[in-house]
């Protein structure tokens, strides 16, 4: 579903500009105003919105929990590793999670990574166990690894319960078919804002598939500033469900001249994209299509191409007629002449006709690409 390789993240830490500076003193002010450091949530929303988010992680630590839903002060232990072991995806998750090592930061000492490492396998095991109904997939690891990192193992099991729930309930049914539905919600956004692009990339079949990993891990396993994932998941988790989708439209749209010149590796994302930018044009994009005007234009898609589809079948299966009906006179033709032969060579020359003729058949179905 999703590459294996995965390049290393990047924790970095870039210089605060003065906006930055000025934003990171608003929320400190904000959270120190209550002593439960807890932020009315629509304000709590435009902050995450707005260009640098939540600014750091302390303050994610302390906003990503209010945001998400979650109530820290009635949270469960967390069980030990050894309780899973039988779990049907066990093996899956440990697989998954001993490959997420480049997503930790550089030089953090062995033993606490192997503690991590256990603290993510346990996280996920749990959601799954509680919801039977939800799947575990390739990616799911990615975004539970950020919120562990930035909150810790209890909080960070408690938001991806609730996400598991909502955002992610779709990438976690039995099939890929919803999200594969829900995927081509990007079609109409891009019809509507550039369809010289649009009309590009219906014709170059390129699919979906490219966005997959996008959509799957709100861009985390994609990406690898950390900075720049954990500003993406300030604006998820203060969005609309399917935000995600806005993001990637974004996206294309501002590569737009990239990749009609088919000079563009779709599934990749440069690093140095202007990503405050795009989250705009992703607020903006959200306000000003509604996802009942979408679904209407994606049901026309699924219908197009299902037309198009019969018609190819019906177009595939008039080509096999003709050469079928013309072999039926051929064998007429030769068994009046055989009929009048004598006993022993009637029982050969039969012989040799079905013969003959069922190496023709085979030789003509393979021919037409049939087994």
């Amino acid at each position: 579903m999703i590459k294996n390789e995965q390049r290393p993240l990047n924790f970095e830490k870039c210089p605060e500009s003065d906006d930055e500076l000025k934003k990171r003193l608003e929320i400190e002010k904000l959270i120190n105003k209550n002593i439960d450091k807890n932020i009315s949530f629509d304000v709590l929303v435009k902050l995450s919105l707005a260009p640098y988010g939540l600014v750091n992680d302390d303050f994610r630590r302390i906003l990503w929990p209010q945001l998400a839903g979650v109530d820290i002060n009635h949270l469960g232990q967390a069980p030990t590793l050894d309780k899973f072991q039988c779990h049907p995806e066990y093996n899956q998750v440990v697989l998954d999670v001993n490959r997420s090592l480049k997503r930790f930061p550089p030089g953090i000492p062995y033993e606490q990574r192997i503690a991590l490492q256990d603290q993510l396998t346990v996280l996920i095991l749990r959601v799954i166990q509680k919801y039977p109904n939800l799947r575990y997939y390739q990616g799911y690891h990615d975004v539970a690894v950020t919120f562990l990192l930035v909150v810790g193992e209890e909080i960070a099991f408690a938001i991806m319960e609730q996400l598991s729930t909502t955002h992610f309930s779709e990438c976690m049914q039995e099939t890929m078919e919803a999200t594969q539905r829900r995927l081509m919600f990007i079609w109409p956004i891009i019809k509507f804002e550039n369809p010289e692009l649009y009309q590009f990339l219906q014709n170059s079949t390129v699919g979906t598939l490219f966005s997959l990993p996008w959509y799957l891990t709100w861009f985390g396993h994609s990406l690898t500033s950390y900075r720049t994932v954990v500003r993406l998941y300030d604006y998820f988790l203060a969005s609309p469900i399917y935000t995600s989708i806005f993001v990637t439209a974004a996206i294309l749209l501002y590569r737009s001249d990239e990749i009609l010149k088919e000079d563009c590796d779709m599934a990749s994302i440069p690093e140095d994209l202007p990503f405050e930018d795009l989250l705009k044009t992703s607020s903006s994009l959200l306000n000003k299509y509604s996802l009942t005007l979408i679904e209407k234009d994606v049901e026309e898609l699924i219908c197009q191409e299902r037309r198009k589809r019969k018609t190819d079948e019906a177009l595939i299966v008039k080509r096999r007629q003709p050469a079928t009906s013309n072999r039926i006179p051929i064998i007429t033709k030769w068994l009046p002449n055989i009929l009048t032969a004598k006993p022993v060579i009637l029982t050969t020359a039969i012989s040799i006709v079905v013969g003959v003729c069922a190496y023709y058949y085979n030789n003509q179905y393979l021919a037409a690409g049939i087994s």
